[in-house]
C-alpha cells in the first residue's frame, strides 16, 4: 500500500478545501469500513485522506421540532441501534441497524459514510428510504439536501459532487400511528448482506390504507420503489388478495441482479415472498 498523508481538519470550511486541493486524490474518512477494504484489495490508491473526526457536530442524535430525527454524518450504527430515542420513536431504523453485519462493524462503521459508499447490498438505504429520510449536503456552493431515495444512483455512485461531505441525515417525524418492519433474507452467514431485503412503513385508519410505503434492497444498483404497486393499496383493506397482488407487482416491475448471494431469477421469487410477509407483519 502507497504512502497516504492523513489529513485532520477542524471544521468542514477546512475539509473542504482540502478535497478541492487535492481532487480526485483524496478521499473522505469517516468509519473506514468500507474504504480499508478498497484500499487493501487495491481498487483505490489515493493520495491522501481527509479525516472527519476532529470536524465538531456531527456525532449527534437529537430530535428536532421543525425537522423530526436528525442524526450527524459520523453516528456509528451501534449508536443508532442503542439510542433510546431511535428506539421510542423510530424503531425501524433500530431494528435495521442492529442487524447490520456484527457489533464490531456496528461499532465503527457511520450513517454518513454508509450512505457515501452506495453498496447496492446495504441494509440501512431501504429503511431510510421508507421513511422518507434525507440526506443533508455540505460542499464548496454551500449546502443542499437530497432525498434518500434520489441520493444512490446506481452501483457505488451518488449525488455528491466534488468536494461534497455528508453532514446529517434527517427523518421527518413518524405519524403516530405508523407501524413499520425491516425484514432481510440471507443466503450465506447470519453476518452477511442480505441477498433481498424489504422496508415497510404502514398506517392504517379504520382498517384501511392510509400510506404505504415499500422499498426493496439489495436486489439492484439502488433501493426499489414501485409506486403503481404502492397505489393499488391507497383507501383500501389490506386483504390477503391485495396483498398478494402488491407483492406481484413488485416481483414483477423489479430486474434484479446476480452475485455470488443469488440468481436474478431467485431474488425475483424473494422479493414475492418477502414483501408479502413483511405487509403481512404490519397488518395482522
Amino acid at each position: 500500500m502507497p504512502d497516504i498523508e492523513f489529513l485532520q481538519p477542524t471544521t468542514l470550511e477546512e475539509a473542504i478545501k482540502l478535497l478541492a486541493q487535492y481532487g480526485e486524490e483524496a478521499h473522505v474518512l469517516a468509519g473506514g469500513t468500507f474504504l480499508t477494504l478498497l484500499l487493501k484489495q487495491g481498487f483505490i490508491a489515493p493520495r491522501a485522506l481527509v479525516s472527519l473526526h476532529r470536524i465538531p457536530g456531527l456525532r449527534h442524535i437529537q430530535e428536532r421540532p421543525d425537522e423530526g430525527l436528525c442524526i450527524g454524518a459520523l453516528v456509528t450504527h451501534r449508536e443508532v441501534e442503542t439510542s433510546a430515542l431511535v428506539k421510542q420513536r423510530y424503531p425501524l431504523l433500530a431494528e435495521t441497524y442492529a442487524q447490520v453485519a456484527n457489533v464490531r462493524v456496528r461499532n465503527q462503521a457511520t450513517v454518513g459514510g454508509n450512505l457515501a459508499d452506495a453498496d447496492y447490498a446495504s441494509d440501512p438505504p431501504a429503511s431510510l428510504t421508507a421513511l422518507d429520510a434525507h440526506v443533508r449536503i455540505t460542499g464548496p456552493n454551500g449546502q443542499r439536501t437530497v432525498p434518500v431515495r434520489d441520493f444512490i444512483i446506481g452501483h457505488y455512485q451518488t449525488v455528491l459532487e466534488p468536494g461534497e461531505i455528508i453532514t446529517e441525515v434527517v427523518v421527518p417525524p413518524p405519524a403516530p400511528d405508523v407501524r413499520s418492519t425491516y425484514v432481510k433474507f440471507r443466503t450465506r452467514s447470519s453476518e452477511d448482506r442480505p441477498c433481498a431485503s424489504v422496508a415497510v412503513a404502514l398506517r392504517l385508519e379504520n382498517g384501511r390504507c392510509q400510506d404505504l410505503r415499500v422499498v426493496v434492497g439489495a436486489v439492484a444498483d439502488r433501493p426499489q420503489v414501485v409506486d403503481e404497486a404502492l397505489a393499488l393499496a391507497r383507501g383500501q383493506a389490506l386483504t390477503e388478495a391485495l396483498i398478494g397482488e402488491i407483492a406481484g407487482a413488485y416481483a414483477s416491475a423489479i430486474e434484479p441482479l446476480s452475485d455470488l448471494r443469488g440468481s436474478a431469477w431467485y431474488r425475483t421469487q424473494i422479493i414475492e415472498v418477502l414483501v408479502r410477509r413483511a405487509i403481512h407483519t404490519l397488518v395482522d
